[in-house]
């Protein structure tokens, strides 16, 4: 299952730079992604929770980037993969309010852990939760 560049551009609020492509994309993570996209997606996925960010990067980290206003490739990465996870849940629940429910309830698949935190900590564990999502969105046991 996945997304297009346009959509995870959109997340991150870089949609007004014309990302089209899954290259043009890289590039931007390259270049280092505006602490904003950062700022937005940690809005998106979880607007009451002030520590969510600290998952991402630690908060001395975050006052660095704030003054310098870009994230590192690693911390873009980070970013990006969410915004990814957070378009394909979007796609599969329709709704903020049903994707954020997804992504913070204990999962079977995921042994009791959230979504969300797996997706945000590995690569590996966002492939896991895309996985149970295009389960969700396909039909199949989830």
């Amino acid at each position: 299952m996945s997304t297009s560049a346009c959509d995870i551009a959109s997340v991150l609020g870089l949609s007004r730079r014309g990302i089209e492509t899954t290259f043009e994309l890289a590039e931007a993570l390259e270049k280092g992604l505006p602490v904003s996209s950062l700022e937005r997606v940690c809005k998106l996925i979880a607007p009451n929770d002030t520590k969510f960010r600290d998952v991402l990067v630690a908060r001395a980290t975050f006052a660095r980037r704030r003054q310098q206003k870009r994230l590192s490739l690693e911390e873009g990465e980070r970013v990006q993969r969410l915004a990814r996870i957070w378009a394909l849940a979007l796609d599969v629940w329709g709704d903020a309010v049903s994707t954020r429910r997804f992504l913070a309830e204990p999962h079977p698949l995921l042994h009791g852990r959230q979504p969300i935190d797996v997706a945000a900590r590995t690569n590996v564990g966002a492939r896991m939760v895309e996985d149970i999502l295009g389960r969700l969105k396909y039909g199949s046991a989830a």
